[in-house]
């Protein structure tokens, strides 16, 4: 009986460690298949288009934001196919900005970078954009550029990227004339790598005789130097016809010698969050720079608030002491009551007492009727309806300069001209800090036109695919995307997606983006980058780059 205990034993044994060693058998790789090219010819790669195209990260263009712009890995995955000459016209540092004629300018600044300041409360606080919604600063490296605009680089690039191209400077001869940066008519980062003084950048990227291309963001800057000027009109949005005429050339000009590309779709720039992260109603009483003088504000309104019930209610302007108020902003779409605001407070027999309250004397009061009228004759608060551009959240609730100035010219105290001047409280918003709802609507016209001629370029050429830039950033503005297990969305700083400046991708956004092209180029033209493995890890690029140059 021992023995067969023994025997019973040794089997249970024998079993136990068979069970082991299945339940350690790690299950076989998956073998991926070998990259295939398809019918289309990666061995001269030549990308085209404007910031997205060129890697503009954080405000600015520098050495690794080029590094990993999608352009230069999209090159990196068609170089396991024999594409290993894609060439970059690198900034001289990680510092960004340009120097012109050797001197530092504020349209080519530095980088943004980011930094954490927990204790601060002050939603008005320094920076450029000092943002209160959430406990962050943001601000321009302390470095000088060093990368000189007219310094002229040798050689052809691969990477034509402009930053700030519209649609028909792809075809404009004197955008990378040097003698043209003076009237703002030529484009230093084209100045820098144009192979001469009339060259265009399509003539430029022909000239290196491109098997593929891609063509990227055409249309965006069209309507995005509109969207953030507020559409004050210092920057017009290109008629459709005229973008109509410039697409289709570019197209039929890059496939005349059999080449094939992919290109893009015009995004709703409004999604971003250089147009979304302001509140419409930004001024909380729990500010103590901005609480406290809500009575005296409400106090001041209530006379001019008498005038609109009765030419029109909605233009009231109350702040409330329990909510975030909307901020005051110039509307030039209302009609202009500024002679009736006048007229309606000379006539009050309340409107001198008010005037005495502001320690003016009675004979003020028609100098103050006038200047209320002309301040509050367009004027209103903000709805959820408005968009209010990014770099408003440094300007509201500032004391404008320029208005004090002019009040204190008009016989005003300086005070009271002070009290007058606060942005957006009792200073309306001029029309560069916010995008109105017919504002709007022009940019998606707009937008909707440029894509109904994309989409029939693309229907009526088999040499081209289609990257749906619109629909990735419609998704990144609502759900958000996986990206690698990653969750890219596009708020600013935290989302991962869109880089400090509110309107361009970061590396990792960058990535993605190149993933969807080699997406569309597998789907097109039968290739298997997707398939074999071939695309940019999410791992490998940033969110956002070290404050250090």
């Amino acid at each position: 009986m021992n023995n067969i205990k023994y025997i019973l034993l040794f089997v249970l044994l024998i079993g136990f460690y068979a069970c082991n060693e299945d339940d350690n058998i790690l299950p076989e790789e998956t073998v991926l298949p070998e990259l295939t090219t398809g019918t289309a010819d990666f061995s001269n790669y030549v990308a085209l288009g404007a910031s997205f195209t060129a890697g503009f990260t954080d405000g600015a263009l520098f050495r690794a934001s080029q590094e990993n712009s999608f352009p230069n890995i999209l090159s990196k995955e068609f170089a396991k196919l024999g594409n290993d000459t894609f060439t970059l016209p690198l900034m001289n540092d990680n510092i960004g900005g340009l120097l012109i004629g050797g001197t530092a300018n504020d349209r080519f600044t530095p980088r943004l970078y980011f930094y954490s300041d927990q204790d601060d409360t002050d939603n008005f606080s320094s920076g450029p954009y000092p943002l209160g919604v959430v406990p962050h600063k943001l601000d321009f490296t302390a470095e000088i550029p060093t990368t000189e605009a007219t310094t002229k680089l040798n050689g052809t690039f691969s990477n034509m990227g402009i930053p700030g191209a519209k649609s028909f400077h792809l075809l404009f001869d004197g955008y990378g004339n040097p003698a043209n940066l003076a009237t703002a008519t030529a484009n230093p980062y084209f100045v820098r790598i144009a192979s001469n003084s009339t060259a265009t950048i399509l003539g430029d990227a022909i000239a290196q005789n491109p098997t593929f291309f891609t063509l990227s963001e055409i249309g965006g800057n069209d309507v995005l130097g509109y969207a953030t000027s507020g559409g004050d009109g210092s920057n017009l949005i290109t008629d459709a016809s005229t973008f109509n005429s410039v697409f289709n050339t570019l197209i039929t000009t890059l496939t005349s010698t059999g080449a094939k590309g992919v290109i893009t779709n015009v995004p709703y720039i409004t999604d971003l969050p250089h147009f979304t992260t302001v509140p419409y109603n930004p001024l909380s009483p729990l500010n103590p720079n901005f609480g406290p003088q809500i009575p005296t504000l409400n106090n001041i309104f209530g006379a001019l608030n008498q005038v609109f019930d009765v030419i029109d209610p909605s233009r009231k302007i109350v702040f409330s002491q329990t909510a975030a108020s909307p901020v005051v902003i110039h509307d030039e779409t209302l009609p202009n009551i500024a002679t009736l605001i006048t007229g309606a407070l000379n006539t009050s027999p309340t409107f001198p007492t008010f005037v005495e309250s502001l320690g003016l004397p009675i004979q003020a009061s028609p100098l103050i009727a006038g200047l209320l009228g002309k301040a509050y004759g367009q004027s209103r608060q903000a709805t959820e309806k408005d968009l209010l551009v990014l770099p408003s959240s440094s300007i509201i609730g500032t004391t404008n300069q320029a208005s004090v100035s002019a009040l204190m010219a008009a016989k005003v105290p300086q005070q009271l001209a002070e009290q007058f001047s606060a942005e957006g409280i009792t200073l309306p918003l001029a029309d560069k800090w916010v995008l109105l709802p017919s504002e709007l609507k022009e940019i998606n016209n707009a937008t909707d036109a440029y894509n109904a001629t994309i989409k029939s370029v693309i229907d009526s050429n088999d040499n081209i695919a289609l990257v749906d830039l619109n629909n990735i950033l419609a998704e990144l503005a609502s759900a958000g995307i996986n990206f690698d297990n990653f969750s890219l969305k596009s708020n600013l700083v935290t989302g991962g997606a869109i880089s400090l400046d509110g309107i361009h991708l970061t590396g990792r956004g960058y990535a993605y983006m190149a993933n969807k092209f080699l997406e569309a180029i597998d789907a097109k033209f039968g290739s298997n980058f997707v398939a074999s493995g071939n695309v940019a890890n999410a791992n490998d690029y940033p969110t956002n780059y070290s404050s250090e140059p």
